[in-house]
């Protein structure tokens, strides 16, 4: 079997039919949904102050801000890492009392700093973001050494993938994705105003006219965000890289009503996203782009530091109260975006983020992301734009950020640009080599993109729409008919989660488990080789595996797909505190929460080694071998609801559950003991209790807090118990708290 890397790379080779082509179904017509009113605010004014009504506590805020810097700061600095610096920096700038070995900071303890940025290397920005931090605050306590260095690092930075390009130089960064767009921009602006006379090694331009170019990618971003919300959807890796950028740039950005506004809404709504699909501090829902590290525990997921820092509700389910459990530490002692919250008075949470977060409301939240490209259409003489975004170079990054490099419509652009800028010679881009020889023929690498799109699709986002039960308990989340039958890069279908530990998913793997080390993955646990077409109701999901494509090995042509015949879930039972399995279900209790999990296929657990980055001493693997073609099952519970956790073992294994194959898909039907019949399958509508339940369209949020309209940057959400409110006019730039 192919590791999921030599599965892109295979499915590259295929007349240049690259992974990213496809995404899903074409989007409903835009506008406001019916019903979806958009409030009137009044004209934009300043941020609220520290302390104003409708934002956090100051006193408890301020509390959560000392804890994390004394933790951050307990075992001394890290000199080669600058957001530890630029936290010890903040702390003593905080605390006079406070000492640290600032000495201990020199030009050579930032070597692996300097040898990144100097070779050009992927994730350059993220440093470069750091670096902002070290600088700002370091001046005048530093080493002049070290902040020498740090500007000359700025200046011969490259912050554009179509800037200037030595004969001699590959730039290896990925200039393109969600969160590097806004990184790039933030950087580059920063870096401008930090710099403003300084001659920038690349492009000959000042560091003013860097900030001048800069500012309107930084807000074309954050418009861009209120119109569609994330294609990196509920990403508990990458929503950090989109939280840090903003909160950076209010705290070290210029006195620019404008820009401050855009950002202090922009991360508004990245702080909502977030709180609105956590449980005990975990973004434990469906996500768009993840791994393996992040999956299997959710101590390592990248957003955790800073829920606990805006939220304090980070705790297992291991008590007897479903508020009480063990509180978990603070997983990160360098977190940039937990450095830029504590570090600016230019923004605070709202108290109605905060409530959403820790809610104890049982209730489901519904979300619609990105626009897509259908891959599937006729290919006319030229595609038409969608929702007002064409498919020439000046709408390259819109269409990059989503995966969509290779969807036929983008292809033509994507063949001229990568030649331009001599992209095939970085690392990133020559899995993709093949195309080069396509390069005259752009008609016939569309046909291929459209023919192959079902595993030629790998890295597209497309349009997402998920739905998520939260409760005290237990929280279920999935993302519905998405892409199904589709290989996804790093998708991550649904979930169930108890706590940090105890949670519960499946995929369908591209590949045998792996040897790598943490944070790798052959494909077994990353991403998938076939997207399930999901539904769900808000206790109850449906997921069924119908692979759209077959394996091939046609290596004469450089083309080799393959996905292993087999799904499987991931259920550490050692992380429960009971688990039944009975008539195909796996039932586990953690606390006051269940999570039942039915498989059409039988299944067993797998015994031989599997490396992973956690350590495990009961089978955690649940195997349903002999076919990629299953169908699962979950259905979650809450202990006030059953009289025990027998009544609910017994109520779910005895409700009448059935999957059947037919018109070359699946037909099922779950008598569930909560929401009655569920009827769903591979092709059809979604039925509880006689009743079609819809899984595509709507607002872009709807929840107990409100509703965002679809493709609308104005919105009003209120908590119903407490009347905590958080408007937001995105044309505008107007934003009310209270």
């Amino acid at each position: 079997m192919t590791t999921r890397r030599r599965f892109l790379v295979g499915a590259a080779g295929a007349g240049g039919a690259v992974a990213l082509a496809a995404c899903s179904p074409p989007a409903p017509p835009g506008g406001p949904a019916p019903g979806c009113d958009l409030p009137v605010l009044g004209p934009p004014g300043p941020l609220p102050a520290p302390g104003a009504p409708g934002l956090v506590d100051e006193v408890w805020w301020q509390s959560r801000c000392a804890e994390y810097l004394g933790f951050a700061t307990a075992q001394g600095v890290s000199p080669g890492s600058p957001v530890s610096i630029a936290l010890h920096l903040l702390r003593a700038e905080r605390d006079p009392g406070f000492t640290w070995d600032v000495g201990a900071v020199t030009p050579d303890s930032l070597s692996l700093v300097t040898s990144q940025l100097e070779g050009w290397q992927d994730t350059g920005d993220f440093t470069v973001m750091y670096l902002h931090w070290a600088l700002a605050k370091g001046r005048g306590v530093l080493d002049p050494g070290v902040v020498t260095l740090i500007e000359q690092l700025l200046v011969d930075f490259r912050y554009r993938y179509d800037d200037p390009l030595p004969p001699d130089r590959v730039d290896n960064k990925w200039f393109w994705s969600e969160n590097h767009r806004i990184i790039f921009a933030v950087i580059e602006l920063l870096s401008g105003l930090a710099l403003p006379d300084r001659t920038f090694t690349v492009t000959g331009l000042t560091g003013a006219q860097h900030a001048e170019r800069s500012r309107p990618r930084v807000l074309g971003w954050i418009h861009e965000r209120a119109r569609y919300g994330f294609s990196e959807w509920h990403s508990n890796v990458y929503m950090h890289l989109d939280i840090a950028p903003l909160i950076t740039l209010l705290a070290l950005g210029p006195d620019d009503d404008e820009l401050l506004r855009a950002a202090a809404g922009g991360l508004d709504r990245c702080l909502l996203d977030l709180a609105a699909h956590l449980h005990r501090g975990v973004y434990g829902a469906t996500h768009g782009r993840t791994y393996e590290k992040d999956k299997i525990t959710a101590r390592d997921e990248n957003t955790l530091c800073t829920a606990k820092l805006l939220f304090d509700d980070l705790r297992l389910a291991d008590g007897p109260d479903p508020s009480g459990g063990t509180v978990l530490p603070f997983p990160s002692r360098s977190d940039a975006a937990c450095l830029g919250l504590i570090a600016t008075d230019r923004y605070r949470l709202p108290e109605l983020i905060r409530r959403v977060a820790v809610t104890d409301a049982v209730g489901t939240v519904y979300e619609r992301h990105g626009p897509p490209p259908d891959p599937h259409a006729p290919i006319p003489p030229a595609p038409e734009p969608i929702d007002g975004h064409g498919f020439d170079e000046s709408e390259l990054l819109f269409w990059w950020a989503q995966g969509a490099l290779t969807a036929w419509q983008v292809v033509p652009v994507t063949l001229a640009v990568a030649d331009r800028y001599r992209l095939w010679d970085t690392s990133l881009f020559r899995s993709f080599s093949s195309l080069r020889t396509l390069g005259s023929s752009p008609a016939l690498v569309q046909l291929g993109a459209r023919e192959l799109a079902s595993f030629a699709a790998a890295g597209c986002l497309g349009e997402p729409h998920t739905v998520t039960f939260r409760s005290p308990e237990v929280m279920l989340s999935s993302v519905v008919d998405h892409r199904a039958g589709d290989a996804m890069e790093q998708s991550h279908a649904w979930q169930a989660t108890v706590d940090a530990d105890a949670l519960v998913f499946t995929t369908h793997p591209t590949g045998a488990p792996g040897t790598k080390g943490r944070g790798e993955d052959s494909g077994y646990w990353t991403g998938t080789a076939s997207m399930p077409r999901s539904a769900q109701h808000d206790r109850v999901a449906i997921h069924c595996y119908w692979p759209g494509y077959q394996p091939i090995d046609l290596g004469a042509v450089g083309l080799t797909v393959d996905y292993l015949d087999l799904t499987h879930a991931f259920f550490p039972r050692e992380r429960f505190d009971e688990v039944v399995q009975r008539e195909g279900w796996t039932i586990g209790r953690r606390g006051d929460g269940y999570v039942a999990l039915w498989s059409h296929r039988p299944t067993e657990w797998r015994t031989t080694p599997v490396v992973s980055s956690a350590t495990f001493t009961e089978p955690f693997d649940l195997v349903a071998p002999g076919d990629a073609r299953n169908v699962w099952v979950c259905e979650v519970g809450r202990a006030p609801e059953w009289p025990s956790f027998g009544a609910f073992v017994d109520a779910v294994t005895g409700a009448p559950v059935a999957a059947t194959e037919a018109g070359g898909g699946w037909s099922v039907s779950y008598d569930s003991p909560t929401a009655g019949t569920c009827a769903f399958g591979s092709q059809g509508p979604f039925t509880v209790a006689g009743s079609e339940v819809a899984l595509r369209g709507g607002p872009r949020h709807r929840s107990r807090w409100g509703e965002i309209c679809h493709l609308e940057e104005t919105f009003e959400l209120r908590d119903p118990d407490t009347g905590a409110r958080l408007a937001i006019d995105g044309t505008t730039g107007a934003r009310e708290v209270s």
